[in-house]
């Protein structure tokens, strides 16, 4: 017990990385927390540990209530976090149980993203690869003076304090002192003061003095007794799921953390969202959570799989190592990505496991029937929108299985795979073992491991066999298609475009022909339109892959800072034919920040004709940011002194330039003076009628200006009022193509007020900042549940 407590950073000195909350151990009756000044004493204060013993009262012995606790182990710290009420009191039933039956059981925890093995007590993550991390059952709880938060002991170490506890307040004996094997001492002074002292520094250590070793750590017994936040519990029903895909290198933000660690922080910015902006669809029962997953590509790509940072390292040069790692594991990507080896290796990976992903969700969720969407970041949106836009329909699938095509139906035999793969060396190795391409398919690499084939054959081998002769369960030509059903650029044929909208579907054929490059892999295609054609290609300058189909349709596909319009555009496509949609994706949202390098807008390519301005992403609180409110202010006094002040007073001037007085415009009823002299003007002069317009003269030109803009420029306001009202009438009219439906497809985020001062100082900050953005969050949160017909509600700030 002793060595594992040490072990642990229990009891041993070796623990001020633990790290949890606040102070001392008591029964959970009310008449023990009559003293809430008790536990602030000094430890070390003989006179405090006898007024303490003074006030202590005889309190009935009451089971203390344990919490359960998963560690965290992050860059040499060990911290340990609560699970919530409800998961906690499911690993109790279940700790339970497993004293009676003596059998292992399996607890679903935190939204069933994590089984506990009870007993065990291990944690395992569910549909990522993670270490697994220690759980433990946590009844006492201590804390040293540089601590800032309180930290469980171990179980067999709780045990004995408890035990310990049960005898004094039993037995009304206090002051009870229990010594530990390592050292460590623990009295029970009264019931509100338990301290734990460590042991004395040996005579000849002079690097600390003994007073230093032996400072008190407060001890606590239960949860109820310590400042630490429990998490609230998950719905186990799930509204929606969203898989989300990351960009470049292993690390989604400016602290380096991977994209589960990202995507965790999305998916409780969506559960408190949900709380304030649904709260009353929450009461009622009609919103539960969405469920968001990552989907890791980076470690495939750059694993032992590929070698790939082996090839780059023996060529990267030596100087300014760190910059040059940092390239090759981030920036180099997109090269990756434009190369047709290792494009159809990271196609393959995405795909490949956002459908493991979706078929363990289901079988974890057998009664879940709600859709399903995607989300990319950088390079992740742009793979996302390749694959979206090569998917096929499942009447597509079945017109190319009766038509007879060449693919999964018909496999070229062995002998022909093999040379054309140039592996014909591997023949009879392989022959011996009766395989053929079929069986093949249903290898593993470890399978040709063994015969003795090298990494780069086996590889070559099986991703050709998984492509030709899938699995049976991909033979059905239903939605769950394999690779090798990818229609061959050099084969396909045009037709009418189906949108599946009965009112939109009049999209006209295209004609296009096909550059192929004769020394090189990537081959290219040329579409007159450009995106619109039935083979799913945005094909113009995209590299020639097969493409392999999801297992699902996405309902929605939103983007987070995209270069897919630059993409696009680098690969000569000019222009997006305003009737083309995704295959089986019929939304489409590109979301980025103003200060975002990375970003590029969509709209512009669909709707070249018009200067759409991008979508305004409400604030989450519910209105504009008060700097850009300002702004906005400022702009519209600037506009209205530039167009009324300045242009009244121009064209006043230029009127008393070459205007008699007496052809000056008449003024408003109410200007009588003025009305009557202009009036009076037309009358037979006699000198009173003179003296009395000279003395009226300098009225009429103080006047004038006023009348001048109201006589010319009344019109004037009135059309530009009614050229902005009609503007704002006809803008919602306005479809941007069908890849969202009709509806816009650019929104925009608003910048903070600090990163207004600087562009340039944020840039990379804002490439990055989806994953903690609310405003983000809440605009996949409004489309989600606007498709389940959930009202939207804005709290009251």
């Amino acid at each position: 017990m002793s060595s594992t407590a040490g072990e642990e950073g229990g009891l041993s000195q070796a623990a001020p990385d633990a790290s949890p909350a606040q102070t001392v151990a008591t029964g959970n009756t009310p008449e023990e927390q009559a003293f809430p000044a008790a536990g602030e004493a000094s430890p070390s204060s003989t006179s405090s540990f006898e007024m303490l013993d003074m006030e202590s009262v005889s309190v009935p012995y009451q089971e203390v209530q344990p919490h359960w606790f998963f560690c965290r182990r992050a860059d040499d710290t060990t911290s340990w976090l609560p699970f919530s009420r409800e998961d906690s009191d499911k690993l109790e039933h279940a700790c339970k149980t497993i004293r009676e039956k003596k059998e292992e059981i399996v607890v679903a925890v935190d939204g069933e993203r994590y089984d506990v093995h009870v007993k065990e007590r291990k944690r395992y993550a569910v549909y990522w690869d993670q270490a697994p991390t220690e759980v433990r059952r946590c009844t006492w709880y201590y804390k040293g003076d540089k601590d800032t938060r309180f930290m469980p002991y171990t179980e067999d170490f709780s045990q004995s304090l408890e035990d310990a506890y049960m005898i004094a307040v039993t037995l009304n004996e206090w002051k009870r002192k229990l010594d530990f094997p390592t050292g460590e001492t623990v009295i029970l002074h009264n019931p509100k003061l338990i301290m734990q002292y460590q042991p004395l520094a040996l005579q000849d250590d002079w690097v600390s003095s003994p007073s230093e070793n032996s400072r008190p750590r407060t001890v606590k017994r239960g949860i109820d007794n310590i400042s630490v936040e429990i998490p609230d519990g998950e719905p186990e029903k799930v509204d929606h799921l969203v898989f989300m895909v990351h960009g470049i290198g292993p690390a989604c933000d400016l602290r380096f953390r991977s994209i589960i660690q990202c995507v965790n922080d999305f998916r409780s910015a969506s559960l408190s969202l949900l709380a304030s902006h649904y709260k009353r669809a929450q009461q009622d029962g009609q919103v539960a959570r969405v469920e968001f997953l990552p989907v890791n590509w980076h470690s495939a790509l750059h694993g032992d799989a590929t070698g790939v940072d082996e090839d780059i390292q023996r060529i990267t040069l030596p100087s300014i190592s760190r910059l040059r790692h940092f390239t090759n594991d981030t920036l180099l990507d997109l090269f990756f990505y434009n190369s047709p080896t290792y494009c159809q290796t990271i196609v393959d990976t995405v795909a490949s496991e956002i459908n493991r992903l979706h078929a363990l969700f289901k079988q974890r969720h057998p009664e879940y029937s709600g859709a399903v969407s995607v989300v990319g970041h950088s390079l992740g949106s742009l793979i996302l929108f390749d694959l979206l836009t090569n998917q096929r329909t499942a009447s597509e699938a079945r017109e190319r299985v009766s038509s007879g095509e060449p693919g999964h139906l018909k496999c070229e035999t062995l002998e022909q795979t093999l040379t054309r793969l140039g592996l014909q060396q591997y023949l009879d190795t392989l022959q011996t073992e009766n395989l053929d391409l079929e069986s093949l398919a249903l290898c593993h690499d470890g399978d040709l491991k063994d015969l003795g084939i090298p990494l780069g054959p086996r590889k070559k081998i099986l991703n050709y066999a998984k492509r030709k002769c899938p699995p049976e369960d991909c033979k059905t030509g239903a939605v769950h298609l394999a690779p090798g059903l990818q229609v061959p650029y050099e084969n396909a044929l045009l037709s009418e475009h189906d949108c599946n909208q009965c009112s939109e579907s009049t999209a006209q054929q295209s004609q296009f022909h096909r550059a192929q490059s004769i020394t090189s892999a990537v081959d290219y295609e040329y579409f007159d339109v450009g995106i619109g054609q039935t083979n799913g290609g945005i094909a113009k300058g995209q590299v020639s892959i097969d493409y392999p189909q999801l297992a699902f349709h996405p309902q929605t596909f939103f983007a987070f800072g995209s270069p897919i319009g630059m993409f696009l555009t680098v690969r000569g496509l000019k222009h997006i034919d305003p009737h083309y949609s995704f295959p089986t994706c019929k939304s489409f949202y590109n979301i980025y920040h103003p200060y975002d390098p990375v970003a590029y807008r969509i709209e512009p390519m669909i709707v070249s004709e018009v200067d759409l301005e991008p979508m305004l992403i409400p604030h989450h609180k519910g209105r504009k940011r008060m700097h850009l409110e300002l702004k906005d202010s400022l702009t519209r006094m600037s506009m209205d002194l530039k167009n009324n002040v300045l242009g009244s007073l121009r064209t006043a001037w230029q009127s008393f330039a070459r205007l008699p007085v007496a052809a000056l415009p008449p003024v408003e009823e109410g200007d009588n003076t003025t009305v009557t002299d202009i009036q009076d003007t037309k009358a037979p002069a006699t000198v009173t009628e003179r003296e009395d317009k000279s003395a009226d003269f300098w009225t009429k030109i103080l006047e004038w200006p006023r009348a001048l803009h109201k006589y010319y420029f009344k019109g004037v306001c009135v059309d530009t009022e009614n050229s902005v009202s009609g503007d704002q009438a006809e803008q919602p009219e306005i479809k941007v193509g069908m890849l969202n439906g009709g509806r816009r497809i650019d929104f925009v985020l608003q910048e903070k007020p600090i990163e207004s001062f600087n562009e340039y100082l944020f840039a990379i900050q804002s490439h990055l900042c989806y994953w903690e953005s609310e405003d983000t969050a809440l605009l996949l949160l409004k489309e989600i549940y606007d498709k389940l017909g959930v009202a939207f509600e804005q709290p009251q700030q």
